[in-house]
């Protein structure tokens, strides 16, 4: 039998309305999915905000890192064409 300690690290996403985007809420241990997803709900959600909740598994997790940044988001910079400085856009059009 696992202790607590052994348990994995969960990360915690609400939605807080239907529309709205999943915010990182915080984290949480427990043994699996189903758990973490009632702790996340008692948790997190005790208030009625919420109308869905996402956990994932923090080991789960790929991210970039900081020092990273120049080399990893550099070839986004070199496509002129994703500016809307690159287009016309003619006159009359509204809400773009």
């Amino acid at each position: 039998m696992s202790t607590r300690r052994d348990w994995p690290l969960w990360e915690v996403f609400v939605r807080a309305r239907r529309g709205l985007s999943h915010v990182h809420a915080g984290s949480l241990h427990a043994p699996d999915a189903e758990m973490a997803l009632r702790n996340a709900r008692d948790l997190y959600t005790r208030r009625g905000e919420g109308v869905s909740i996402w956990v994932v598994k923090a080991s789960d997790i790929e991210a970039s890192t900081p020092d990273e940044r120049d080399p990893f988001f550099d070839p986004a910079a070199d496509k002129i064409y994703r500016h809307p400085t690159f287009y016309d856009v003619p006159e009359g059009v509204q809400h773009l």
